[in-house]
Formats: structure tokens, C-alpha cells, sequence
């Protein structure tokens, strides 16, 4: 048992000290969904939502949500990466399990998300967003479940692609809509009805609406009915991606 631990945090290290070395992504991750709030806050500025929120306070967790999507889901990539350069296979025949592999992974990235989401929620208080430590220590756990139901999400379709043209064409394929259906940038109940089941089925639709919840105090659904369902997609999520991993070759 011990041995699996060991490999999964030495994957996690592995995980995190690729992504501090990257300068230019950390930079990237935090200045896109930033011009995003700035372009729409500013562009609707004069709009309010529901009892009175200004649209720039509403969008907030909308484009926190946006940064562990576009963050998390394009992971995966690291799985192709890894096996066009041969260190898949030699992960593959390491003594643990692929199971503990697909862990190692999965945490990494969701760590990662994790650290971007936060950096960018600390940049709340300019957008009328008030932080508190008890609330920031309610929105981390979020942040991590969102990041980790995603990036399970990208390593499972990332364990089926041979080529990096292919992964991207089916992330982009995901990633659009599953922001544009999430809330993000509008109500959900603004949605024609004929869109509004495809929002069930749509992770980030709760994950952005229990951000809404904690940050802004308003939000479509319960709190802990967003968790319950977040914590349902991250346990089929996590063992859709442990299955792939186990028919690794």
C-alpha cells in the first residue's frame, strides 16, 4: 500500500514541478479568462441580473469557473505527450498499479487547477467580489472538485487519442460547450427550453453555479445539491479515467 502512495505523490511532484517550470502558462492562464471578465464586464456593464447584482459581480465566478475548464480539460494532453515521447511506457511498467498512475495524474492536474483558480479568485476584490477566509476556505474545496471531475475527464479522452491534432479537435468539440451551457455568461434560465437538459448533464453548470453561491450569495440551485451532483460526476468521472488507464497498452 505504501508503495502506491509513494508513486502516486511522486507522479503529483512530477505533475506540479512541470507546471512551475512553465512560466508562460501560469502567465496565460491568469491573463485570458482576466481580458474575458474585463471585455464582457465592460461591454455590459449597464445590465444587471436577478435582485439587482451588476452583471461584472455576476460574471466573476462565471470566468473562475472558465479558468479550471480551460486549465483542467486541456491536461489530458499530457497523456499524448507522454506517449509520443516514450515516458508513458515507462510510467506503465513502474511497480504500482495503473489505478495509482491514473491518481497521480488526476491529482496533478487538479492541484493545478486548483492553484490557478485561486490566484485568479484573489483578484475578486476588483470586481466587487468580497473574500473573506471563511469563504475563500468554502470555494477551495469547489475549485479542487471542478479542476478534478475535468481533468479526469481530459485524461480519459487523452488515454484514447494517438495524436495531438486529434486530442485537440475533440477538446475543443467539449470545451465550448460545456462553457457556453454552464451559466458562466448568462442565467441558465435564459436558455431555450429545448437547451436547458443538456445543462444537466454539464459538470461545470453546477460547479459555476455553487461558486455563485458561495461568492456572490445567489444561485439557480441549493448548495448542496451542486455538491452532491459535483461529487456524482467526479465518481463517475474518476472511474471512467481509472478504466482507461487500466486498458492502457
Amino acid at each position: 500500500m505504501m508503495k502506491e502512495f509513494r508513486g502516486i505523490r511522486a507522479i503529483w511532484r512530477r505533475e506540479l514541478i512541470r507546471y512551475s517550470r512553465e512560466r508562460s502558462r501560469i502567465l496565460t492562464s491568469i491573463a485570458s479568462p482576466l481580458l474575458w471578465l474585463v471585455v464582457f464586464s465592460s461591454g455590459f456593464s449597464a445590465f444587471t441580473i436577478g435582485s439587482g447584482v451588476e452583471y461584472q459581480t455576476f460574471l466573476f465566478p462565471g470566468i473562475l469557473g472558465m479558468t479550471i475548464l480551460f486549465s483542467s480539460l486541456f491536461f489530458g494532453v499530457s497523456v499524448v505527450w507522454d506517449r509520443q515521447f516514450g515516458f508513458l511506457k515507462e510510467t506503465l511498467v513502474a511497480p504500482i498499479s495503473r489505478i495509482s498512475i491514473f491518481f497521480g495524474k488526476a491529482l496533478g492536474g487538479s492541484t493545478i487547477g486548483m492553484i490557478q483558480g485561486t490566484i485568479f479568485l484573489f483578484l475578486g476584490g476588483l470586481f466587487g467580489i468580497g473574500l473573506s477566509i471563511p469563504n475563500v476556505l468554502l470555494v477551495l474545496p469547489i475549485l479542487f472538485l471542478i479542476s478534478l471531475i475535468i481533468v479526469s475527464t481530459g485524461l480519459f479522452i487523452g488515454s484514447h487519442m494517438e495524436s495531438f491534432e486529434g486530442f485537440n479537435l475533440v477538446m475543443t468539440f467539449f470545451t465550448l460547450p460545456m462553457f457556453f451551457l454552464s451559466g458562466a455568461l448568462f442565467p441558465l434560465n435564459n436558455l431555450p427550453a429545448f437547451l436547458l437538459p443538456l445543462t444537466y448533464i454539464n459538470p461545470l453548470a453546477f460547479g459555476v453555479d455553487a461558486l455563485r453561491a458561495l461568492l456572490i450569495g445567489t444561485s439557480q440551485y441549493s448548495l448542496g445539491m451542486n455538491i452532491l451532483v459535483l461529487l456524482a460526476f467526479a465518481s463517475l468521472t474518476i472511474y471512467a479515467g481509472a478504466w482507461a488507464f487500466k486498458r492502457q497498452k
